[in-house]
């Protein structure tokens, strides 16, 4: 998996416990939305 792709931000955000987002898993958001949400709780 390369750094930064989407597939990347969902594994990330799983390892820090995140998996939904306002009810919603985090594989139907946009890339860029999940990482902004990295960054914010990294």
């Amino acid at each position: 998996m390369y750094v930064g792709t989407k597939g990347w931000y969902v594994q990330k955000l799983k390892d820090l416990g995140i998996r939904y987002i306002e009810g919603r898993k985090i594989e139907r958001y946009k890339a860029h939305v999940l990482a902004n949400l990295y960054f914010e709780n990294k």
